[in-house]
């Protein structure tokens, strides 16, 4: 029996390889020589540094760079040193979560540290950035992030300018005449799942803004600023497009970086399967395993374990996912390629109790256990 296993992180709980293993352990007390390929799987944000550093024999590099709140930072990020490639979340450097909420205010929050983080990727040899840029606590349409990596950014009187959205208000002129040189080797994938333009009523400052501590006028003042950032971008910048669907994305990040970079914006989970081959393990299996810690509506919706279940039934695999718990929504999970799913809570519990590590990894693999017994029961007869 051969069996592909690719679970989402259980958030809290356990990580991607954790889980995978936990539910290996199960199929292996009804099939102890079975073929199993445990393989990383996130969706772009939280954890994909994680997923993919421990699943595919990557490196994990801490840098301490400039936070959000122009404070030092330790962001940590990945290396997979066979394809050079970095694997970095924005949000260890200008995440929201970096910012108490007393201090949030994009007027002053700045991408810059995500840059120094890409610089640091570059000068330990990377050349190929896979970058999730979601949880963003910035406004500034990349500036501080293009700053770091020496493009100039230039006020009336010739100097950089400040950090945040406030930067983007006085900005008169852009070059890239002191770019580093080993940026125009570089292949960015970034994983966006938006669509938001730059500017307008669905871009980033009227969409996300508030929740960054944007009051209204900040939010008109923020849109006007990055229109005017787009035009000047756009007079020697030729792929600038602030209407490209992600355009908006992290504050203007995903301008930034289609605009002045060799970058692409793609679904996360997209770049997750891709980048870890899946599909040639799915090709040769019997049975493919997904699951997150909780199914409902909104995995049905394109989330990780749906995107692991269509990759399954180009080649007719058979699809079962364990999850934490589930919703009765998630019943359109069957809809989209999950052939059943089983939640592993097998007594009544805390949260608390349920999310505890070893409770997860147990009852991870005992209902495991339990499914490929009538898997096995199903093949006999």
């Amino acid at each position: 029996m051969k069996a592909v296993i690719a679970i989402d992180s259980f958030k809290g709980s356990l990580s991607s390889m954790d889980a995978g293993n936990a539910v290996s352990e199960g199929i292996r007390r009804v099939y102890p020589d079975a073929d199993i390929w445990v393989r990383p799987l996130a969706d772009g944000g939280e954890g994909t540094v994680d997923a993919l550093v421990h699943g595919m024999n990557g490196v994990k590099k801490s840098v301490i760079v400039t936070g959000p709140l122009g404070k030092p930072v330790n962001c940590e990020y990945g290396i997979l040193e066979e394809r050079k490639t970095a694997v970095i979340e924005m949000s260890g450097a200008a995440g929201i979560t970096l910012v108490p909420d007393e201090h949030r205010n994009p007027l002053y929050t700045t991408s810059y540290g995500v840059g120094e983080v890409i610089r640091d990727a570059i000068q330990r040899g990377c050349r190929r950035f896979v970058v999730g840029i979601g949880g963003s606590a910035t406004n500034d349409g990349g500036i501080g992030m293009l700053q770091a990596l020496g493009f100039d950014f230039l006020d009336k009187n010739g100097n950089q300018v400040p950090f945040g959205a406030l930067g983007v208000e006085q900005l008169c002129s852009i070059s890239g005449e002191h770019v580093i040189p080993e940026l125009s080797l570089c292949e960015f994938r970034i994983a966006c799942d938006v669509i938001n333009p730059l500017c307008g009523d669905t871009g980033c400052s009227a969409v996300y803004g508030p929740q960054k501590g944007a009051d209204p006028k900040m939010i008109m003042q923020m849109d006007q600023w990055l229109s005017h950032y787009a035009s000047l971008a756009g007079k020697d910048f030729p792929k600038a497009d602030p209407s490209c669907p992600g355009a908006g994305a992290a504050g203007g990040l995903g301008f930034a970086f289609l605009t002045f970079t060799n970058a692409i914006l793609e679904s996360g989970i997209h770049i997750v399967l891709e980048e870890t081959g899946l599909e040639n393990y799915i090709r040769e299996t019997d049975v493919v395993i997904t699951g997150e810690g909780r199914l409902d509506g909104q995995s049905a919706m394109g989330k990780a374990p749906v995107g692991v279940a269509g990759l399954a039934k180009r080649y007719h695999k058979p699809v079962l996912a364990f999850a934490g718990s589930v919703t009765r929504e998630a019943a359109a999970c069957n809809q989209s390629g999950i052939d059943a799913f089983f939640p592993i809570l097998r007594r009544i519990t805390t949260l608390e109790e349920a999310m505890e590590s070893r409770n997860a990894k147990e009852n991870l693999a005992d209902t495991a256990e339990q499914v490929f017994r009538l898997w096995a029961v199903k093949n006999q007869i």
